[in-house]
């Protein structure tokens, strides 16, 4: 996947966090997080590689809104393999 196809896939996983809005505290943390690594991944020029600790964020968000929000389940878990697959 090169640096424009995921330039898309972040854009669209970004539209999908802004209309979500969790009922607990910990989504709402969780969501804030992983809209300002998505923010940073787009900002960065050449490297889309994130931080660990976004990975993790990312990896966290999966497991929360699993059941609540499946469609943004399935993008991060698409963006997820896509960053793990590029040896991210």
């Amino acid at each position: 996947m090169n640096s424009q196809e995921i330039d898309k896939l972040l854009e669209q996983l970004n539209k999908e966090i802004e209309g979500i809005k969790p009922d607990d505290e910990k989504g709402q943390k969780l969501l804030r997080e992983l809209s300002a690594d998505i923010r940073e991944l787009l900002e960065r020029a050449e490297s889309k590689q994130p931080l660990p600790s976004m990975m993790e964020r990312l990896e966290a968000s999966i497991d929360h809104f699993e059941l609540a929000y499946p469609e943004l389940t399935t993008a991060l878990s698409s963006l997820f393999t896509i960053l793990s697959n590029a040896g991210i």
